[in-house]
């Protein structure tokens, strides 16, 4: 079994996001056996953005389609995903590849495989919140992968700047989820 892990906050260590996913990578190499662990930090390095030039480098596609479970921090920024995680998703929703069009309307092919995603938000963006309204993230990806033929798995840290007490209970919270999806 293979699992890509991507991170694309910016803030490091100090990541909510990067925390929750790699716990969700811990849960799952302890549940199972013989996997390998990809890793890509789309902060440290990251994609350029989407160019004709850039669209012939299948690299990443390959990459997501080698793994059998793909693991995503997806931090909130300005209402939706860091543009360093938009970029890789640009190069793995490529029609042909892991979608394509038929008469009643896209088909996925990238069936079979899971997507756990690790969301981090600053606010609480919650459905029934009064800025609900604002929510991108998890929408966005849901819309993304249920694209591409898969249904992905979330596990959401919200309200992390609210204060340092709100923090540390929104991280042990989510954390205590990644129990569950190993499982």
């Amino acid at each position: 079994m293979t699992i890509l892990h991507i991170d694309s906050s910016i803030n490091g260590n100090t990541s909510a996001s990067r925390e929750v996913s790699g716990s969700i990578v811990n849960q799952l190499k302890g549940a199972l056996w013989g996997e390998e662990v990809v890793y890509r930090d789309l902060a440290a390095n990251p994609l350029p953005h989407l160019t004709l030039e850039a669209f012939a480098d299948t690299r990443t596609l390959d990459e997501f389609m080698a793994a059998d479970t793909i693991v995503i921090g997806a931090p909130m920024y300005n209402f939706t995903v860091p543009s360093q995680l938009k970029a890789w998703i640009d190069r793995i929703v490529i029609a042909g590849a892991t979608f394509r069009y038929t008469e009643n309307g896209p088909e996925g092919l990238a069936k079979g495989k899971r997507v756990i995603i690790a969301i981090a938000r600053g606010g609480i963006y919650s459905e029934g919140s009064p800025t609900a309204a604002f929510e991108h993230v998890e929408t966005y990806l849901r819309g993304v992968f249920n694209m591409i033929g898969i249904e992905p798995e979330f596990v959401v840290a919200e309200g992390v700047n609210l204060s340092p007490e709100h923090r540390v209970a929104a991280i042990e919270n989510a954390l205590g989820e990644t129990i569950r999806l190993a499982a």
